[in-house]
């Protein structure tokens, strides 16, 4: 199983950024799909997780509103729209999957992971 996450970038705060997950040796369509981001030093933060079972997609209170997931269970890939960017966003974002659904909200622990993808928001 490999989840491969693209499109980070250095931009100014302000910014809107689109993260892509590409999913190869499972099909995205029978699995929930999270978002957390890490730095070196801090704690993991949850962005968001779509649970399977309802369609339902939560988010963390730091990016609601700014933020919002998709895929496209054609091509086996997910997304993490990123709007008015900021400091505060600048992380490595790492896309995961898991059968299960989101029990624990953004915090949820999934089974598979990527490497993430580093955003850096800075003037």
């Amino acid at each position: 199983v490999q989840l491969v996450e693209s499109g980070g970038d250095l931009v100014r705060p302000g910014s809107f950024l689109v993260l892509s997950c590409a999913a190869s040796g499972i099909t995205l369509d029978g699995y929930s799909i999270g978002w957390f981001r890490q730095a070196p030093g801090k704690e993991r933060e949850g962005v968001s997780c779509f649970d399977r079972r309802d369609g339902r997609t939560h988010y963390a209170d730091s990016v609601k509103g700014r933020f919002t997931f998709s895929k496209d269970d054609a091509k086996n890939m997910a997304y993490l729209q990123m709007g008015n960017l900021k400091p505060e966003d600048t992380f490595v974002y790492v896309c995961a999957a898991a059968r299960w659904g989101c029990p624990h909200g953004t915090n949820t622990a999934f089974e598979y992971s990527g490497r993430g993808t580093q955003v850096t928001v800075s003037s």
